[in-house]
């Protein structure tokens, strides 16, 4: 197990010197180009203010720009996904990817401070942005491309591997087993063995250290895979499946192939790099800005809860969230205490275990409020499929067993289902309104949360909660 242990920590230790390396070129891309650029705009232009290039390059906004603009090209190509995924670069992908980024990130920089400080030419103008993304694209691409080749021989020699587990024991495992260990077919993976669904999985992924998990069984129960599937995000690891089982499940799903051998990832969903970062700041951004500008709200709630009814200002209930993790959800009480005494119940119209006040907050989602403190924690996202007990999701998916792919998503405030269907009082509307998230799901995006987050507010607005 010591051994184990200390490769994985040594492969963890190679991708985190990947994201160094990275770091640090894109720093010094970045400082040379501005560095560069500079030179050139002082012969171009400063050369009529500034007796000499030593003085215009000590210039005090210079020397600033020297200092942080670095600093604003590594944030920036943090948001473009750029530093998320180590040891998978397509050389392709990573020209197209600089490209945009570094493309964003000249006109930010040349009309926020290079344009005030520039005479009014077009010429000028046309012949500083080139050379500023011209400068800055070349240093930033050749840096990179020579650390992705760098990696791309160590994977093709087989000293960076990603270790796999195959989950089955017979024909089909075998057979991707025997495929993926052929040299030509697949460089980067390094079979660790085919096993038994129903061997101790935790034991044998810590004891390994595996990296990734491929499911191959020969059985053509359907409910036996999902079932399976379902049991592995505990595990926190991408799930493949070869492509032969898509017709089992529905949209959304990401087609790895490994040199012609195609894997479906059940554990991605449609959002690039980019927008999966770009959205968790601003959940978190959103969040905190809620939470200290409505904290009079929250206040006045909370003494509003304490007088319609005994009992606590909040209520805490596990949910299932992202991969399958529970977590604890916030609300209002909006019931009254002994409302679950028999166990989970949904709410019902003119249900009687509302309070007065509850009925308020439901109709307005004020009780919702709350979870912008989970979206903070990391527990949950502005948008997103709404969590559920597993007290449910265990009677869902026997009647829709791909409820289990919304887990591949952060959990939400609000999502397309409450705003479409709103609340659900049984299993049959739940399963109704997870097809509004599904759909969800199959196009998710910046501009699709946007628009979920406009009708949520209209819901409140007019009172339509319920």
């Amino acid at each position: 197990m010591q051994i184990c242990n200390l490769r994985w920590i040594v492969f963890e230790m190679k991708k985190k010197s990947q994201l160094f390396k990275y770091l640090l070129a894109d720093y010094i891309s970045a400082n040379l180009a501005w560095f560069v650029f500079n030179i050139v705009r002082y012969y171009l232009v400063a050369q009529y203010e500034f007796s000499s290039l030593a003085g215009f390059m000590g210039y005090i906004h210079v020397v600033k720009g020297q200092i942080v603009i670095p600093f604003g090209w590594l944030i920036l190509h943090y948001y473009s996904g750029y530093y998320n995924k180590m040891l998978e670069k397509s050389r392709l992908s990573e020209f197209f990817t600089t490209f945009a980024t570094v493309l964003i990130g000249t006109v930010v920089i040349f009309f926020g401070i290079v344009l005030a400080n520039l005479p009014e030419s077009i010429r000028i103008y046309y012949e500083q942005f080139s050379c500023l993304f011209l400068f800055t694209f070349l240093f930033t691409y050749t840096f990179r491309l020579f650390i992705t080749n760098h990696a791309a021989k160590k994977i093709k020699n087989r000293e960076w591997t990603i270790k796999a587990l195959i989950l089955g024991t017979g024909n089909k495992a075998d057979q991707i087993k025997e495929l993926l260990e052929k040299p030509s077919i697949s460089m980067a993976y390094k079979i660790q063995g085919c096993v038994d669904i129903h061997s101790n999985l935790e034991k044998i992924i810590k004891t390994q250290g595996t990296e990734e998990l491929i499911v191959a069984l020969d059985s053509n129960d359907d409910n036996e895979l999902l079932n399976l599937l379902y049991s592995l995000y505990q595990y926190n690891l991408p799930i493949k499946l070869p492509l032969t089982y898509s017709k089992l499940l529905t949209g959304g799903m990401k087609i790895k192939t490994i040199t012609g051998f195609p894997l479906i990832d059940v554990t991605g969903n449609n959002f690039s790099e980019g927008e999966k970062n770009i959205k968790q700041a601003l959940d978190k951004l959103v969040s905190a800005i809620v939470l200290i500008l409505l904290s009079p709200v929250y206040l006045y709630l909370a003494i509003r809860v304490k007088m319609d009814s005994k009992g606590p200002v909040f209520i805490k209930q596990e949910r299932i969230g992202f991969h399958g993790k529970p977590f604890m959800i916030y609300k209002f009480r909006t019931m009254h205490e002994d409302a679950e005494k028999e166990g989970p119940l949904l709410s019902s119209e003119n249900d009687e275990r509302i309070t007065p006040f509850g009925q308020v907050m439901r109709k307005y989602r004020l009780d919702e409020f709350p979870q912008f403190w989970n979206v903070l924690k990391g527990d949950m996202s502005l948008v997103g499929p709404r969590p559920e007990r597993k007290h449910y999701i265990d009677q869902i998916v026997k009647q829709a067993p791909y409820f289990y792919l919304l887990h591949n998503v952060r959990p939400g405030i609000t999502s397309w289902g409450m705003v479409k269907f709103g609340y659900a009082r049984n299993i049959a509307e739940m399963i109704e309104r997870m097809q509004y998230d599904i759909l969800y799901y199959e196009n998710m995006s910046l501009m699709l949360d946007i628009k979920i987050l406009i009708y949520s507010i209209k819901t409140i607005w007019t009172g339509k909660g319920i």
